[in-house]
C-alpha cells in the first residue's frame, strides 16, 4: 500500500523517527536520508502527505538517526537529527585493506557535519535552532542518539554517539540551550582515552539504581560500552570487566537497546552486528562481515549472560545487520525484534516463550503534554520492595524506531500496587492495584481510559 499511502517517494533513506508532531492523534513519519530528509504527515485516512518543504525540516546533509522529544516542555515535539560526513560520489576516495581492492574509508577521511535541532513552532513549521541551542558542531560524525535524563532534573538530555570523534552528552539547561558534558562525565572516550566508532545507543536503568545508564555499539576490536551512571555526574564503563565486553570485542555493533525479553523485570540488552568491509576477513581472520547478534540476559547485580546460542537457530543466524527495533507485533505480551540488513532482507524475530512471566503494557496519551506522552516517566511499583520504570521515547538504537508503548515485566506478580506517570508538563497521575497481563492506556489528567487483556499465544 506504499503508493496508495503517499509514501512512494524516491529517496536514499537511512532511518526514521515516528511521533505525532502536530498533536492531532495520528503518528507521523520522519525519514532520514542521504540528501534531503522527508517528513510525512499522517492524514488519518490511511494516507500521508509530504510536508517537508512546508515544515522546513528537509535537512540536506547525510542524516542517520533522529529523535522526537520536547526539550523545552511546551507540549510540542521538537526534532533532533544526527548528521554524518560530507560525502558525495564526486568526493569519494579510494581506500583499500589489501592494497588492491576498494574498501570502506573511515569517516576521518571526510569532513564531519553538525547535527540539527528543529524547534516546533506549533503551526506546522519548525525553526533551525542548532546554533542558538549551542549544538552546532561541524566536527561531529553522528550515528546514534538517545534521550536520557542523566541527572534526574526532569529535563530531557541527549546522548549522541559519534564515529571516530568524541561522543556527546548534551545537558539540557532548561533555557533552550545545551552544554556538552561528555568529557567530564566520562562518556566521550574509551577508558584508554581514545574516541571509538560509536553507532547505536540507548539509555535505561538496568540495575535498579534509579538512574539511566548507557549502552553503545562500537567498532570491532573496540567492544561495546556499558556506561553505568554513578549518580555523581560520572559514568563508568562496566563492559571491559563484564561478559558484554568479552563477547563484543570482535563484533561490530550498529543498533542496540535495552528491553526485557523474558519479562522478569530486568532490562536485557540486544545488539545487532555486521561489519562495514566485506573483505575484512582477508586482513583480520577472526573478524567476519556477517555476524550473529548478541542478546545479553540481565542476571541482576550488574551481571549479564550471553544467551544468543540458547534461544534458537533464528536468533543466532549471521547477518550484516544495521538498524534494529523492538515491538510486540503479534500482541502476545512479549517483545519481538526486527533487524535490518545491509543489502539484504529484513528479519522479523518472533519472541516465543518470553511471556512465561507476567507483564503490563502501557500506552500514554498526553493533553497538556505532547499527544504521545514522549518524555513521560512511568514507575510501576510491583511490591513495596520492587519497582520498575521507563520513559516513553523515540530515537535510540541506530536509525530505527521501536514502539512507543512501554512493556513492563513483572515476573510472577499477578498485580501491581501502583502506577505513577510523571508527565513532561509536570502533572502526576497515579493508579492503584492494577491487574497484570493487560494493555492499558493512560491519559494525562484522566487516568486509565482503556484496557484489554493480553491474549497469550498457544505454545
Amino acid at each position: 500500500v506504499t503508493k496508495e499511502a503517499g509514501l512512494a517517494v524516491e529517496m536514499y533513506g537511512l532511518g526514521c523517527a515516528v511521533a505525532d508532531y502536530d498533536n492531532d492523534g495520528f503518528d507521523d513519519i520522519y525519514v532520514t536520508c542521504f540528501g534531503p530528509n522527508h517528513l510525512f504527515r499522517n492524514l488519518g485516512n490511511g494516507k500521508f502527505q509530504d510536508v517537508t518543504a512546508k515544515a522546513g525540516v528537509g535537512d540536506p546533509s547525510f542524516s542517520t538517526s533522529a529523535i522526537w522529544f520536547d526539550y523545552d516542555k511546551d507540549g510540542k515535539l521538537d526534532l533532533f537529527v544526527c548528521n554524518y560526513v560530507e560525502w558525495s560520489i564526486e568526493k569519494d576516495l579510494f581506500c583499500t585493506l589489501d592494497g588492491k581492492n576498494k574498501s570502506y574509508c573511515t569517516p576521518e577521511s571526510y569532513k564531519g557535519q553538525s547535527s540539527t535541532l528543529y524547534h516546533n513552532r506549533g503551526d506546522g513549521t519548525f525553526e533551525d535552532v542548532t546554533k542558538r541551542a549551542g549544538l552546532y558542531d561541524p566536527a561531529s560524525n553522528s550515528l546514534g542518539v538517545a534521550m536520557i535524563d542523566y541527572d534526574n532534573d526532569g529535563r530531557p538530555d541527549l546522548f549522541v554517539a559519534n564515529d571516530t570523534q568524541p561522543n556527546k552528552l548534551y545537558h539540557n539547561n532548561g533555557d533552550g540551550t545545551f552544554t556538552d558534558n561528555a568529557m567530564t562525565a566520562g562518556v566521550a572516550f574509551s577508558e584508554a582515552g581514545v574516541a571509538r566508532a560509536g553507532m547505536g545507543a540507548d539509555a535505561a536503568d538496568y540495575d535498579g539504581s534509579g538512574r539511566q545508564s548507557l549502552v553503545i555499539g562500537n567498532f570491532s576490536n573496540e567492544m561495546m560500552a556499558l556506561y553505568h551512571n554513578e549518580g555523581t555526574g560520572l559514568f563508568i564503563d562496566e563492559a571491559p570487566t563484564s561478559t558484554i565486553g568479552k563477547a563484543s570485542l570482535l563484533t561490530l555493533t550498529f543498533g542496540c537497546f535495552f528491553f526485557d525479553y523474558d519479562l522478569d523485570g530486568l532490562p536485557d540488552i540486544f545488539a545487532a552486528n555486521g561489519h562495514v568491509s566485506d573483505d575484512i576477513s582477508v586482513v583480520q581472520q577472526k573478524v567476519k562481515y556477517a555476524e550473529p547478534p548478541h542478546l545479553f540476559r540481565n542476571l541482576g547485580k550488574k551481571r549479564f549472560e550471553e544467551v544468543t546460542s540458547k534461544l534458537g537457530k533464528a536468533l543466532g543466524q549471521a547477518m550484516v545487520a544495521r538498524g534494529v527495533a523492538y515491538g510486540d507485533f503479534d500482541n502476545d505480551g512479549d517483545l519481538d525484534v526486527l533487524i535490518m540488513s545491509n543489502n539484504g532482507r529484513a528479519r522479523l524475530l518472533r519472541n516465543d516463550g518470553g511471556n512465561q512471566n507476567n507483564l503490563l503494557r502501557i500506552k500514554t496519551v498526553g493533553t497538556a503534554s505532547n499527544r504521545d506522552g514522549i518524555g513521560a516517566k512511568i514507575t510501576v511499583k510491583v511490591t513495596n520492595q520492587q519497582k520498575v520504570w521507563g520513559v516513553v521515547k523515540t530515537g535510540s538504537s541506530y536509525a530505527s524506531q521501536s514502539e512507543l508503548v512501554l512493556t513492563f515485566g513483572l515476573g510472577k506478580a499477578e498485580k501491581v500496587a501502583s502506577i505513577e506517570v510523571l508527565w513532561p508538563s509536570g502533572r502526576v497521575d497515579n493508579l492503584q492495584d492494577v491487574s497484570a497481563n493487560q494493555a492499558i492506556t493512560i491519559k494525562e489528567g484522566a487516568g486509565m481510559i482503556a484496557h484489554q487483556p493480553i491474549v497469550f499465544a498457544r505454545p
